[in-house]
């Protein structure tokens, strides 16, 4: 999706504002999820663009939610022609749309769930390449009540849960079993989980952020934060949780590497942005204003409360290989269907 560029001058005009305002206070994340480091908005400006009709022309595709969150910056440039590519972005909802979409060759780039880009790797036969880590853990268990202190407590509990099929569903299930927790899953939309927790006195979920910051909201003090998954993840498995990623179509890559070169550059500057604190007053800030025009979540005001815990990364090179061959191989244990029935090649992980 493409907003238009007068509203794309007033937000950057903020941006300058804000810029010269109180400095942002970081983020909160876990020690493993800045591999970057935080740094001042980049300069709109950027001297070096070149003209327009010298760009190379991309298609990306981004998920709404955490996934794509890391790319608004880069979003809000382009819209601007202050970037070294000319992207034409589009805002999707589902895993399954980037897929078609990449294997159509619709678009290049793509933000997408890590274990479906492994999925595609296999469905395509090597046809795309993974650029990035972008997201780690954004599960969170919620609940009415205090009753949920630690992963054991979930024993004998019904929990309402999203993500059949993918990411969320492999991660609870390996959790659940590699704690000896025996719990019922009861696969539901968020929009029904939400129903069932806001009726419920005691209920228990599943979800990720911006859904769960947004059921956090809704129950107004009455639904907590119970536990993160992403924690449990590391203390049970001892690695990060990697859950979203960057992708490109191998073709595309081999055609374009200098374009893939100046993405990652403008994409590494887009998720420092992105990380830097947006909750140092209690409305919402510049960022999650341009987070919620741009789709990637449903207003200003979860994208306020959602942006500090989406876990915005950016981990490229060997570190990402590492660690998504260790997150994959914990799945294919857990089952083999989970990332398309066998581990990637070594080919599927891009190497500039």
């Amino acid at each position: 999706m493409k907003k238009t560029l007068s509203l794309f001058l007033s937000l950057a005009l903020l941006f300058s504002l804000a810029a010269c305002g109180p400095k942002e206070t970081q983020a909160p994340t876990s020690s493993a999820s800045s591999p970057v480091s935080s740094s001042s908005p980049p300069d709109v400006s950027q001297p070096g663009v070149p003209e327009p009709e010298a760009r190379t022309q991309v298609n990306m595709m981004v998920l709404s939610g955490p996934t794509g969150v890391g790319a608004a910056k880069l979003m809000l440039d382009n819209n601007l022609d202050h970037t070294l590519n000319d992207y034409n972005f589009e805002v999707v909802s589902e895993n399954a749309q980037v897929v078609a979409a990449l294997t159509s060759g619709e678009t290049d780039i793509a933000a997408i769930a890590t274990n479906m880009a492994a999925n595609l790797a296999n469905q395509t036969d090597g046809g795309i390449q993974v650029l990035a880590i972008n997201t780690l853990g954004v599960l969170y268990v919620l609940e009415k009540g205090e009753s949920v202190q630690s992963i054991s407590d979930l024993q004998g509990r019904t929990i309402w849960a999203t993500g059949k099929g993918a990411n969320p569903e492999f991660i609870l299930n390996k959790l659940l079993a590699d704690n000896g927790v025996e719990a019922e899953i009861e696969w539901l939309t968020p929009q029904e989980i939400n129903a069932n927790m806001l009726e419920s006195e005691d209920g228990v979920c599943m979800l990720p952020v911006p859904a769960a910051t947004a059921l956090g909201m809704q129950g107004q003090g009455t639904i907590r934060f119970a536990l993160s998954l992403s924690d449990i993840w590391e203390e049970t498995v001892g690695t990060v949780l990697p859950m979203g990623c960057v992708v490109a179509r191998t073709e595309f890559i081999q055609q374009n590497p200098q374009a893939v070169t100046d993405f990652l550059e403008e994409y590494t500057d887009s998720i420092v942005y992105m990380q830097s604190g947006d909750a140092t007053s209690s409305a919402p800030g510049v960022k999650s204003q341009l987070v919620a025009d741009l789709g990637l979540t449903a207003n200003a005001d979860i994208a306020f409360h959602a942006i500090p815990m989406c876990n915005l990364t950016f981990i490229a090179g060997e570190e990402m290989r590492n660690q998504l061959q260790t997150y994959y191989q914990v799945l294919f244990q857990a089952g083999p269907d989970s990332i398309g029935g066998m581990l990637p090649y070594d080919d599927f992980y891009y190497m500039p």
